[in-house]
């Protein structure tokens, strides 16, 4: 404990001390505004996940394109509202209908005023006119139309209010100031108002205010239940629609007799508890914050693709199209989603989402009795959550590995988005959760930042120390856990590889100083590349044109010779590509021989007091760089050992011979790899297999059968030198022939 103290206190103290920021944010001690946007983004995506469910109980009949091509543009003439009105609660049996629009003054449209004035004016001597304007009031009425249709029904109509103008007539207010006997309720207050003609209102059962209220950003995210005028507190269309369809007795505030059990939100209200919906059956508790707002729900993405409400056109509830089944006994809503109208709003789920929809959420809500709201007990469970998850974090994470701190900083913040997430669906608490979230990014970023400044530095102090000694390529190795790597040596089984330029004399005899430089650079820039990008290949050394190369140290790899052959193929097509690229610039031609062998060998650091490398030797490692040297007698770009062709069994091989070469006794098998066996087709496979009874008919001395299938190779790849290099071998031996001992062995005295 103490000798964790030591090291790691003052981390810990640095990641309390974020904790404790945290903590004084929640309690409100310190106030970020980027934290509480955080907060309100937060909110709106714990929205967006939950899925919408289809309420059927409440339906939106929506003014949309269609409607508007059929009917004409809008507002339609009250004719048409009085057919929709009819429709809706006489033939569909709706249990309410709301109006998310106003009538704020008289429908003329029929023509039946002009007709009057013609009647006193310029027609007063036709005597029967006025009579027959009388038959026709009723039909030309169209405002009294609509007054008939809302006689007796469920039907709301919706007005706006702000601004300083008043039009129209209000309905009797929800209560009013006198009948708070005394007692202080904090609303929003409006001066004015747009509200429907006195004909209109009188035949509806009531009204509704449909403006909302959206915050500084203009995103509507709440809005009141229920607003002043004058001395009266009048509803919202949400609020009046669900009255008129429960057919409540009243809607009455709710108050809090203890003031020692007073919440802030009870307070900043005049110790208001919630807003009582009396209805037949009981009542309806609808909690409210400051204003005698509550927080909108949202559910879907809103419009009639958006999975919580069914939308209807208006058009064919006037036409009787609709199921009756899919509106009788429901909520009816009236709006629009026509773009042209201008009732779609800013809202956390949708920047345009339909203003008739806000109201849909809000009569769902209470239809349920389920709002979202801050719970009186949400800045104890908030501390207690930054509390616990920073002392924790700011422990664990100091003490744990990179890769675990990432899963446990992970896993904190899955915590704590489910457990937000899990008050707000299943108990309907709404939760900050910006702190927390804050605070775990902190606390692993400075972890993070910790690590890399000290504990990552000083790693790398340790592996600079062997700077002077180890191959650049190793250091990244080496600086991931510095303590595994030594620069001892030891024998292990690797793969090596020579690579040399054939011709590099005459080509720096024809190339001015400047151009030589480029073309080496050029060429051991790309084979380094494909040594070590391509399979993870350790570059030991240059020597001069040359290129050493080796794979299985300082990391081991079971497929060391695997990787060495796909290395040495990606190489010579890299070869081929300089070779076009060189010609096309008058350069001399490029041409590359590689030899490679697998087989144990001895790696680790060596050389003297004023300079060393790590690198390989042994015996196998100067076969290699024999078989490098043989590539040029048998005219082939690869030549490796049969331990090599062993280890790689996945690609198809051509066997060159069986040589004795300078420094062993016995003969070895010598190999060119053609390609992954798997990618050849059938004419290189026939060729393959063709040479290979070619090579046995020669070991077997049959020269006339060797002499034929070799001369049909050479018609079928005249380019491979190796079939002219046998023919003239098999010429030779048909002259000489060797005596009985002969074994098929190729010696080379030299490399």
């Amino acid at each position: 404990m103490l000798r964790g103290l030591r090291r790691h206190g003052a981390r810990w103290l640095v990641g309390l001390s974020i904790t404790v920021a945290c903590a004084l944010q929640v309690t409100g001690w310190l106030h970020s505004d980027p934290i509480d946007r955080l907060d309100t983004f937060i909110a709106g995506l714990r929205m967006r996940v939950e899925p919408a469910v289809l309420d059927e109980r409440v339906v939106i009949v929506d003014i949309d394109e269609r409607s508007l091509a059929e009917v004409g543009r809008f507002p339609w003439s009250r004719d048409v509202m009085a057919r929709l009105v009819t429709q809706l609660t006489r033939h569909y049996g709706v249990a309410a209908v709301g109006f998310d629009v106003s009538f704020p003054e008289p429908d003329n449209s029929s023509g039946f005023h002009v007709l009057e004035g013609l009647a006193r004016r310029e027609l007063k001597d036709v005597a029967a006119l006025p009579d027959q304007l009388e038959r026709l009031r009723a039909r030309m009425d169209y405002d009294g139309l609509m007054a008939a249709a809302m006689a007796g029904q469920p039907v709301v109509l919706g007005y706006a209010t702000g601004g300083g103008g008043r039009r129209g007539v209000l309905p009797p207010p929800a209560f009013t100031r006198d009948t708070l006997n005394g007692r202080t309720l904090t609303a929003y207050q409006s001066r004015g108002y747009e509200a429907n003609i006195a004909r209109l209102q009188a035949a509806a059962r009531g009204a509704g205010i449909f403006s909302v209220l959206p915050d500084r950003d203009g995103v509507v995210r709440s809005t009141p239940l229920l607003q002043r005028i004058g001395d009266g507190y009048y509803p919202t269309l949400s609020l009046a629609t669900v009255a008129a369809a429960l057919q409540a007795r009243a809607i009455a505030p709710l108050w809090q007799d203890s003031v020692d059990t007073l919440t802030d939100a009870q307070r900043a209200s005049g110790g208001l508890d919630a807003i009582a919906l009396f209805h037949p059956e009981g009542a309806i508790r609808i909690p409210v914050g400051e204003g005698l707002s509550t927080t909108v729900q949202f559910r879907g993405t809103g419009g009639p693709h958006g999975g919580a409400f069914r939308y209807v056109s208006a058009i064919d509830v006037l036409r009787g199209s609709v199921p009756k089944a899919q509106l009788d006994g429901v909520i009816v809503l009236v709006g629009t989603t026509a773009a042209g109208l201008n009732d779609l709003r800013a809202t956390p789920v949708s920047a345009v989402y339909p203003g008739v929809e806000v109201h849909a959420n809000l009569v769902r809500s209470i239809l349920d009795g389920s709002f979202k709201a801050r719970p009186d007990y949400a800045v104890g469970v908030e501390l207690l959550q930054v509390l616990v998850t920073g002392v924790v974090l700011a422990v664990a994470l100091a003490l744990l590995a990179p890769l675990w701190s990432i899963v446990l900083a992970l896993a904190a913040l899955a915590g704590t988005a489910w457990f937000n997430f899990y008050l707000y669906q299943s108990h309907d608490a709404v939760l900050n959760a910006a702190a927390p979230v804050l605070l775990i990014l902190a606390l692993f970023v400075f972890n993070l930042a910790w690590g890399y400044f000290f504990e990552v530095r000083r790693a790398q102090a340790l592996v600079s120390r062997f700077g002077e000694y180890v191959a650049p390529e190793l250091v990244a190795e080496m600086a991931e856990n510095p303590e595994r790597y030594t620069m001892e040596g030891e024998s292990r089984e690797l793969t090596v590889m020579f690579v040399d330029v054939r011709g590099f004399t005459t080509i720096s005899e024809g190339l001015a100083p400047r151009e030589l430089r480029e073309y080496i650079n050029r060429y051991l820039t790309a084979m380094s590349e494909d040594i070590r990008d391509s399979h993870r290949g350790t570059l030991d050394k240059y020597i001069g044109d040359a290129v050493m190369a080796f794979w299985g140290a300082p990391v081991a790899f079971p497929d060391h010779a695997s990787r060495g052959v796909a290395t040495a193929l990606r190489m010579q097509a890299s070869a081929a590509r300089l070779d076009r690229e060189f010609r096309q610039r008058g350069w001399p031609p490029l041409r590359i021989g590689i030899g490679l062998n697998t087989g144990l060998m001895h790696v680790g650091d060596m050389g003297s007091s004023i300079r060393r490398a790590y690198t390989v030797m042994g015996d196998a490692v100067n076969l290699a760089a024999r078989l490098e040297g043989i590539t040029k007698v048998y005219g082939v770009g690869i030549a490796v050992g049969a331990n090599t062709r062993a280890a790689a069994p996945a690609f198809a091989w051509r066997e060159l011979d069986l040589v004795r070469v300078k420094g062993k006794t016995e003969p070895v098998a010598i190999f060119e790899p053609v390609g992954p066996f798997d990618t050849l087709d059938g004419p290189a496979r026939a060729e393959l297999a063709g040479w290979h009874e070619a090579l046995a008919l020669v070991r077997a001395q049959r020269w006339s059968e060797a002499e034929h299938a070799l001369a049909s190779l050479r018609a079928l790849a005249p380019e491979r030198s190796l079939y002219a290099l046998y023919a003239d071998r098999v010429a030779f031996y048909r002259a000489h022939p060797p005596g009985p001992d002969w074994d098929g062995v190729t010696s080379f005295d030299s490399k």
